[in-house]
């Protein structure tokens, strides 16, 4: 009979397997992670849409401030768009205890992503092959890792913004200007930059946005 098997690394989960990390020196924090889930080298990229950033892996301290300073709950769905190998959606589901979801335009990254999760033995996380661009989203947490730009970054943002009529939501910002947005308006800062949209017709109060420094 088959068995998953999981890394005892993994047997660490959210304050425990930050403060794991957080011992590792900054320069080796990627490595490190990348080699507890058993995340290989990315294979090259496919020719990729008009306004898609071609994959390149978020930093681990950006994905640990966001899930601390959000913060990531596990009542909430946490939707990395552009999630290439899976590191953020990993993290954020083994931090926090949320569930996770992966959305990639790329189909061999979305196969090694899953495969991983597999491998692990992960639950409560998923990968999904689309673009986020023309995908109806669902969550309340979603992260971006700059992964478009032009005409593709106006059609996400749109997208959303149709969830924030809906229910308050945040959105994770990294190594992306989002402060000519409309719907959004600062927050007071802590370890990232955060900015707020109050929903001035919907009870559920406000929906944010956070840029990563």
């Amino acid at each position: 009979m088959n068995r998953k098997r999981s890394s005892p690394g993994l047997a660490l989960r959210a304050e425990a397997l930050r403060a794991r990390i957080l011992a590792v020196p900054p320069h080796e924090r990627e490595r490190w992670v990348d080699e507890l889930l058993g995340i290989e080298s990315p294979p090259p990229d496919v020719d990729l849409p008009r306004g898609a950033v071609p994959y390149l892996p978020c930093g681990v301290d950006e994905i640990l401030a966001a899930t601390r300073d959000v913060p990531l709950r596990p009542n909430d769905t946490f939707v990395d768009l552009g999630s290439g190998l899976g590191r953020v959606a990993m993290l954020a589901r083994l931090l926090t205890d949320a569930h996770a979801i992966g959305i990639e335009i790329q189909a061999h990254l979305v196969e090694r992503a899953r495969a991983r999760c597999a491998s692990l033995g992960l639950d409560r996380i998923s990968f999904v092959e689309a673009d986020a661009s023309l995908t109806e989203l669902h969550g309340s947490v979603f992260f971006l890792y700059a992964p478009f730009n032009g005409e593709m970054l106006r059609r996400v943002l749109m997208n959303l913004q149709r969830v924030a009529e809906s229910h308050a939501i945040v959105v994770c910002a990294v190594d992306l200007e989002l402060g000519d947005v409309p719907w959004l308006r600062a927050r007071p800062r802590t370890h990232l930059a955060l900015a707020s949209r109050y929903r001035h017709l919907i009870r559920r109060g406000h929906s944010s946005a956070c840029r990563l420094q």
